[in-house]
């Protein structure tokens, strides 16, 4: 079966398998016996309570003295469902509770749970670092009348903090900040300098977002390489003269872009009459690529924003600025050239695991979140998670209407200005969800000229996002949001204080208006939840142009020519409903593939960084090396002190596996990079990457060994020895980021779309 033939198979089965759930039967029996037990901690005194809890091992005592605690510490009792969704943590699942349900309480109860049965330290990871010191200050009465140590960590904890924070019973941490502990760690050369303790057990907040949006992004740790050289920033100036259509074409994806015959020739005039695809010159052919695609496919404001004379990411899912996030393969130096900005160093990445492969370390995982259903499948595939449905403790009355669908983005914006102004003519806040930052300024510049006023909330002002959030409930607030998912913040009607409550839910609650479908239906579902929260009133509509570019990528060719449509502009045609549906599970499908597609090619990394780890914690821990080198060296090393020689051993060892794994994942990237082109001579680009990683690997061991023998036959040993006096100089500098998907993909990666692409027009 040919790769297209493959493709198509698993879109199929993508496409028509619907997720399924765990029974939760046997854990709600234990409700009433819960209850039981609470009743008897509650006439305990505090330390007597907290004597009991440090001795409960069972789900019942564990949940008893949970809501006994929640209640004195926090004046708040949890309800049976988040009870249940406690135990479900506790038993292993992905836990899908709705916005507004209590997931931070449930955590924190299902973190001491995980203690308790000895499955500590407990780490939980949230999204970002305001959540994890948020929720750490928020639920650390309840884990220490528990009898618990609370910490956090962020990015701006010194190495000392990191050490204590994570010596604690349960840490709160960004996914983040824990995979850059653990490369740190991954480096060091004395045992005593690392920051963590084992990985036991990870609570995932945000656990589709985490687990499977992110799932695939490296962390890297980086080091210093000096270089002069800056051939972007003389490639951008160069394709800043070039026009479209005329000296390059975009493909009608969007997601690649070619020189023309003319344009080549241009350039390579430019360029002093090359032949720009020598092989002398591709070096040259690489940066102008780059930089002609960071010219006319990446757009500020959609793809990125400048801030404080920096390209800053914007995380798609999310609608904030993606920390400490850059583009691959010279795509971050070319927008930062494009913009006129000195490129920041990328360097030599010393250390890279996934954020799918890091989570996958710890003994126990476990997560939640308001959308896992529709990526329950993934989750089973990729992670051997099921996912548990937790009820909500108040039915949800949200009221939501179908898709309002429009033949033009005109006439679409149109509307959505007049729904907006009728909403706010009577007081009715509003959340207006829109797809990027540029698109939530052009809305707000819109209802200015409408005379309505608003308040904006996207990548460029999220350090205020808590307070916006809090406040977009407040009678007659209009509030416009880039995407909602993992901002951690309730919606309360009438505001944080709640005035004006009853009068606002009597107008039907806070009103969500999506400004057009996400390419995830998950996305979409998280703006929703942010109406309707705890039975509240409520209520939802989406807008959607046959314009929108998720609809022109992904279903224009599903669109009849003439569809049905209404006096007040709205496509009223059952095809075309169809069409937007579909176009959002193909959009779906394709990233679940490019997943699978990475995930397959990453198995046989982490399996060498595995091996590789477990060798280097043998030569960080024990005298293994020492011992070889007195094998070999018999009269050499009988006159070292035994210390000495241990010392000196070891680090000369760490040293030259360190620097070779660095050169073997420089030579996985470019590999990873080019194989696809062996696809074109009919072989399988895993097959020929597996027939080169493999033997590339096994190579590392021996020429470790070597490497370590030669550097001490040529160096002077003496009780002062310092490993640069053997010139093993590691890094002078270093520095951590996470690597933002190349928004291009790769060339499979496009293949896999333009098949999911067809097999939308077969299935229509």
């Amino acid at each position: 079966m040919g790769v297209s033939q493959r493709v198509k198979h698993r879109f199929q089965r993508f496409l028509e398998r619907p997720g399924t759930t765990v029974d939760l039967g046997p854990l709600e029996r234990l409700l009433p016996a819960i209850e039981d037990r609470a009743e008897e901690l509650a006439e305990l005194p505090d330390e007597e309570l907290t004597e009991t809890a440090g001795r409960a091992s069972t789900y019942i005592d564990i949940c008893a003295a949970g809501r006994e605690a929640a209640k004195r510490a926090l004046d708040q009792r949890p309800y049976d469902v988040q009870l249940v969704g406690t135990m479900a943590l506790l038993s292993g699942k992905v836990v899908e509770m709705a916005t507004g349900e209590g997931k931070t309480l449930t955590a924190a109860i299902a973190a001491y749970g995980h203690v308790q049965r000895g499955n500590g330290p407990v780490h939980v990871l949230t999204v970002n670092d305001y959540l994890a010191r948020r929720d750490a200050e928020w639920m650390g009465p309840v884990l220490r009348l528990l009898g618990l140590s609370v910490g956090w960590v962020n990015e701006s904890s010194a190495p000392e903090e990191r050490r204590a924070a994570y010596a604690n019973d349960v840490t709160y941490v960004s996914v983040s900040e824990a995979g850059f502990d653990y490369l740190r760690d991954q480096l060091v050369t004395d045992v005593a300098t690392r920051v963590q303790r084992e990985l036991a057990t990870a609570i995932v907040d945000e656990a589709d977002s985490i687990l499977i949006d992110e799932a695939r992004v490296p962390m890297v740790l980086a080091g210093t390489v000096p270089s002069d050289a800056d051939p972007v920033h003389a490639a951008a100036a160069l394709v800043r003269g070039l026009r479209q259509r005329r000296d390059y074409e975009i493909a009608e994806d969007g997601r690649s872009v070619a020189l023309t015959d003319a344009g080549l020739a241009t350039v390579e005039q430019q360029l002093g009459g090359i032949d720009l695809y020598a092989e002398e010159h591709v070096a040259e052919l690489s940066a102008i690529n780059v930089a002609l695609h960071a010219r006319a496919l990446l757009h500020r404001d959609v793809d990125y924003i400048v801030r404080n004379n920096k390209v800053e990411l914007v995380d798609e899912m999310r609608g904030r600025v993606a920390q400490r996030r850059r583009w691959p393969d010279g795509l971050q130096a070319a927008v930062e050239a494009k913009e006129g900005l000195d490129s920041t160093a990328e360097g030599e990445v010393l250390a890279t695991i996934t954020m799918q492969a890091y989570v996958a370390l710890y003994r126990r995982l476990c997560g939640m979140t308001a959308t896992a259903v529709l990526v329950g499948d993934q989750l089973r595939e990729f992670l051997h998670l099921e996912v548990a449905v937790i009820a909500p403790n108040t039915p949800c009355i949200r009221i939501d209407e179908p898709d309002r669908i429009y033949a033009t983005r005109a006439e679409k914006d149109e509307a959505l200005i007049a729904e907006i102004a009728a909403c706010h003519d009577v007081g009715r806040p509003v959340l207006v969800g829109t797809l990027d930052v540029a698109e939530s300024e052009e809305l707000s510049d819109g209802l200015a000229a409408a005379g309505i006023p608003c308040v904006v909330l996207n990548a460029k002002n999220d350090a205020e996002e808590a307070a916006i959030i809090a406040e977009a409930g407040t009678y007659g607030t209009v509030t416009v949001s880039t995407q909602m998912a993992g901002r951690g913040v309730d919606i309360r009607l009438g505001g944080s204080d709640q005035a004006d409550r009853d009068r606002i839910a009597e107008l039907g609650g806070l009103y969500v208006i999506g400004a057009g479908r996400h390419d995830s239906r998950r996305v979409d579902d998280q703006l929703r939840g942010r109406a309707g929260r705890q039975g509240d009133p409520g209520g939802s509509v989406f807008f959607v142009s046959l314009e929108d570019e998720l609809v022109v990528r992904h279903a224009a060719d599903q669109i009849p020519p003439s569809p049905k449509m209404t006096g007040d502009g709205v496509v009223h045609d059952p095809q075309v409903e169809y069409a937007v549906e579909h176009a959002q599970r193909v959009a779906e499908g394709v990233n679940h593939e490019i997943h699978r597609n990475t995930w397959r090619y990453s198995v046989v990394i982490e399996q060498q960084r595995k091996a590789l780890a477990e060798r280097r914690e043998r030569l960080l821990t024990t005298d293994v090396t020492a011992d070889m080198l007195r094998d070999k060296f018999p009269e050499e090393t009988a006159e070292l002190d035994d210390a000495v020689l241990s010392r000196v051993a070891r680090s000369i060892a760490l040293y030259h596996l360190d620097r070779l794994w660095a050169e073997h994942l420089a030579t996985l990237s470019e590999l990873r990079e080019g194989v696809h082109l062996r696809a074109l001579g009919r072989l399988d680009p895993l097959d020929e990457f597996h027939r080169t990683a493999v033997p590339a690997f096994n190579e590392l061991i021996p020429e470790i060994e070597h490497r370590t023998v030669a550097t001490f036959e040529e160096t002077e040993i003496d009780e002062d020895w310092q490993p640069d006096a053997a010139q093993l100089v590691r890094p002078s500098a270093t520095w951590t980021y996470l690597v933002h998907d190349n928004p291009f993909g790769s060339e499979l990666d496009r293949i896999i779309s333009i098949v999911g692409r067809r097999l939308v027009g077969r299935r229509g």
